[in-house]
């Protein structure tokens, strides 16, 4: 964590010019985090512009749209800002090609529910079509608290979906565990207050002892008995499950050994 600090703290050299208006384009949920937290950060943001708006007098433009639409509103901004970048990680960056210039990219590894997210301590993948598309990425990670690592475009794809299991695939889990915790009719139970604090300790667990050890339960101890108990309640409950039930049993197995 020392490291980390150290990394986030460190000072580079500056741009050829300085860049203190970041406009932000895409009006969603990341566009509006981003433009606070940019603002926050001590940059020229303001309100995120509609997509297809060209903002006036940005020094660099940073599009948070859907990743089908970054060639589109890259070409809307075209020579509107020498610097060009985008907020996805799985897009690469001849997406940007349309705006010409400079391009850069912007993914934070983080879950983005609304304005109020901060990205302050976490990862950000960053990448540039030049050495100051590149700088400026960086910068911006930095000045918002992340921690930058470059990411080229043939590691997107393995990247991003590393991202998406661990997010997104996460909250998928925990709805089906919800709906099955649901469907035993145990009176008076709430998943998501009872479940929470198991879910939110092995997540602590993972991070701090790794996966192996922090994998507890029937699988990991062999006990293929309950294993079995558990399948037929779901073949009788939620039959839909029973496909991801013995994928998930058999990586877990392979990750006990």
């Amino acid at each position: 964590m020392r490291e980390l600090e150290r990394i986030a703290d460190h000072r580079h050299p500056p741009l050829p010019r300085d860049i203190t208006a970041v406009a932000v384009v895409g009006a969603g949920r990341m566009g509006h985090a981003m433009s606070a937290a940019l603002t926050e950060a001590g940059y020229e943001s303001g309100e995120p512009s509609a997509r297809g708006e060209i903002p006036d007098g940005a020094d660099a433009i940073l599009l948070c749209v859907p990743d089908s639409e970054i060639p589109e509103a890259a070409a809307a901004v075209a020579g509107a800002a020498a610097l060009v970048g985008h907020t996805s990680g799985a897009t690469p960056l001849s997406a940007l090609a349309p705006a010409g210039g400079q391009a850069f990219g912007l993914h934070p590894l983080q879950t983005v529910t609304g304005s109020a997210t901060r990205f302050h301590g976490c990862g950000c993948a960053v990448a540039g079509s030049t050495p100051e598309g590149l700088e400026l990425a960086d910068r911006l990670a930095r000045d918002l608290g992340m921690f930058p690592f470059e990411v080229a475009d043939e590691q997107r794809a393995a990247y991003h979906a590393a991202a998406s299991i661990a997010s997104n695939f996460l909250v998928t889990l925990q709805a089906e565990a919800e709906a099955l915790a649901a469907s035993a009719g145990i009176e008076g139970f709430d998943a998501r207050r009872m479940l929470g604090p198991l879910v939110r300790t092995t997540v602590e667990n993972w991070i701090a002892l790794g996966p192996q050890r922090a994998l507890t339960g029937p699988v990991a101890r062999g006990d293929q008995a309950t294993v079995a108990a558990q399948r037929a309640a779901i073949a009788a409950r939620r039959p839909q499950l029973e496909p991801l039930f013995d994928a998930l049993v058999e990586r877990t197995e392979a990750l006990a050994r």
